[in-house]
């Protein structure tokens, strides 16, 4: 395998997979760079049984947590003040900022495994054959994850219209 082409077909898909999980550009590519430098030190090891792309999120999700615990920083925490501008299409109500924030916020409360289903779904862009396999589930496991936290965050978004009317 060429790792300099892995590198720079999945190094976007990486960095917006971990801006979803950290909700900080700086940390997100600081991680991103951890993840593939990771990635080349064991890359014989791939056995190519996984998509490259799940395996790399893995190593990534996996190094994220690693540097929460050094951070003592836990995922379950507030989202700092640096909201990563990740531009996605899901719903109109990205398209406002004030509401992306309040979408984020409760997507980083949000219990797994639906916060992870969804931010690969998302912010990933996997289709759900490999976050079934990252999960070691079925695609129709990873379908109904991904819709019951879409639900959730409906909901939430929901409630918050309705309260302000």
């Amino acid at each position: 395998m060429d790792f300099e082409q892995i590198y720079k077909s999945y190094f976007r898909d990486v960095f917006l997979y971990l801006c979803s999980l950290s909700a900080n550009e700086d940390i997100a590519e600081e991680m991103t760079q951890e993840t593939f430098t990771k990635a080349l030190k064991s890359i014989d090891t791939f056995d190519g049984a996984k998509d490259i792309r799940a395996w790399l999120f893995s190593i990534a999700r996996n190094t994220y947590y690693t540097f929460c615990k050094r951070q003592k920083i836990y995922a379950d925490e507030e989202i700092s003040e640096n909201v990563a501008d990740v531009q996605i299409d899901f719903a109109e109500q990205f398209v406002e900022e004030e509401n992306a924030f309040l979408i984020h916020q409760f997507l980083h409360d949000m219990n797994e495994p639906y916060k992870e289903v969804f931010s690969l779904r998302v912010f990933g862009e996997l289709p759900f054959e490999k976050i079934g396999i990252l999960f070691g589930k079925s695609p129709s496991w990873a379908r109904v994850t991904f819709y019951r936290a879409k639900k959730q965050i409906l909901e939430y978004m929901e409630a918050i219209e309705h309260e302000k009317n």
